[in-house]
């Protein structure tokens, strides 16, 4: 038996999970957390729709929630196999798989603190910091490039992605009976040209992909003119004398900015500035991308022998206490704030914007995808209004959406990264909502595919004879 099945991710962009069986063994590709509304997140703690006694392996992509956000929840429920995944992958997710735990714990306490005044059962959290810190045992961590056996009749091999530091395209291959079949699983391909990282890892052979479309509607601003954005946005709130608020992803996207600021320190005025980086994981997380120097770009190496750590300014603040974060909140003119969290569905922005975003001379950047359901979403679509802890508060505030700091590759790059495969494999596309979905699928049909999947949640491919049963 060589069978793939589509367990999240399909038609949405978060929850990422795909099920193998390969003759007697089953292993899973990614086991994401689904994000989004109450009613999104309400769907993790439902049962896996699996046997977990029945998982051999697990590999993951790389280390962001939705792909990896379920495996102390998977390891909760009997799982205790190995888990394939890239060193930094690894190092990242001791850092986010914790703060996971940590955030579930205090979600669960304020929750049962409302139920226990109401005479309610108490609610359980989806799992705890322990057990965040429990699956670490079972990672396995491995190299770029290096093919490797994880189960019979199972081995792959991890190539740059390009995407966060570790993220990888995954090459696997399948046998049973006879037959072997090569899966690639694209994970989340980075931007070309994006800072820090080496861009995606041409793949030229594979008997089925499995891709991600994030932005398969839509090509990214040219890195130029989002550098050019970006100084404007900073010069124009110095004039406005305001605070600068940017909701950032501790993984990736926080050093992207940190690195931006150091290339262009003088040409932006930056030491006019206090720069506060208020978020302990982010924290955590740059200190892993400065020990991993292996993976940086050529660009980036060149940065660090000029400037030396790349990641450090001269005027940037370390906020990891909760007292280092609310000290900020004194500050009326004349501060940068990188928080989280990345979607605003949580953590110290949301803190920030409370004494900020209803204030006409400060300024918010919006510098990542925000799934629907999300605050940071609300924002993007214009809203006048958000609730905050149960208080109603204007947003008066300037909202910049600076789409080209992607960390996911766009229509163009989706295409191009596709376009090297010799002679168009069956593609399955997947992590898109069906807004990016269907334009990228109708690119790709101009391209010569002649077998291509749009999944649905559930949905099984044969891959012997690569047709959905």
């Amino acid at each position: 038996m060589l069978q793939l099945q589509f367990l999240g991710a399909t038609q949405e962009v978060t929850g990422s999970c795909y099920l193998l069986r390969v003759g007697a063994y089953s292993l899973l590709v990614e086991c994401g957390l689904i994000q989004g509304t109450p009613e999104d997140e309400a769907r993790n703690a439902k049962p896996f729709p699996f046997d977990v006694g029945s998982i051999d392996a697990v590999v993951l992509t790389h280390s962001h929630l939705d792909h990896s956000g379920r495996l102390p929840l998977l390891a909760k429920a009997g799982f205790d196999g190995p888990i394939f995944t890239h060193h930094a992958s690894a190092d990242l997710c001791k850092i986010l798989l914790k703060d996971s735990g940590y955030l579930n714990e205090r979600e669960v306490e304020w929750q049962n603190r409302k139920r226990q005044r109401k005479h309610l059962p108490l609610i359980e959290p989806l799992y705890t910091m322990a057990d965040a810190e429990l699956v670490m045992d079972q990672f396995v961590p491995l190299d770029y490039s290096v093919e490797t056996e994880i189960l019979p009749g199972v081995k792959i091999r991890l190539n740059d992605a390009g995407h966060i530091l570790g993220s990888s395209i995954v090459e696997m291959w399948l046998s049973d009976k006879g037959v072997t079949r090569k899966l690639v699983f694209s994970g989340d391909l980075g931007h070309r040209g994006a800072p820090i990282l080496q861009d995606p890892a041409v793949i030229k052979q594979a008997d089925l992909v499995l891709m991600e479309s994030t932005y398969g509607d839509r090509d990214h601003r040219p890195w130029d003119e989002t550098w050019d954005e970006l100084e404007q946005v900073l010069l124009n709130a110095k004039h406005d004398k305001g605070i600068v608020m940017i909701p950032s992803f501790a993984v990736g996207r926080t050093q992207e900015l940190l690195y931006a600021f150091n290339l262009n320190y003088e040409k932006w005025q930056l030491d006019k500035w206090a720069i506060f980086l208020d978020s302990p994981m982010a924290i955590e997380a740059t200190e892993v991308y400065s020990n991993h120097r292996e993976l940086y770009d050529r660009e980036t190496k060149a940065l660090q022998q000029r400037n030396g750590n790349p990641f450090k300014l001269p005027n940037l603040h370390i906020s990891r206490s909760a007292d280092d974060s609310m000290a900020i909140n004194q500050i009326r003119s004349g501060a940068i704030v990188i928080a989280g969290s990345g979607m605003c569905s949580g953590g110290r922005i949301k803190h920030h914007f409370k004494h900020n975003i209803w204030r006409r001379n400060c300024h918010v950047l919006i510098v990542g995808f925000q799934a629907r359901g999300t605050l940071g979403r609300l924002l993007v679509d214009g809203a006048t209004q958000i609730n905050l802890w149960g208080e109603v508060v204007s947003v008066s505030a300037k909202i910049h959406t600076i789409g080209g700091f992607s960390a996911h590759a766009d229509r163009d790059g989706l295409l191009e990264w596709y376009g090297h495969f010799d002679g168009r494999p069956p593609l399955a596309l997947v992590h898109g909502e069906p807004q990016a979905i269907e334009p990228l699928a109708e690119q790709v049909k101009a391209l010569g595919v002649e077998r291509l999947f749009v999944p649905e949640l559930g949905n099984s491919l044969d891959l012997v004879h690569m047709k959905q049963i």
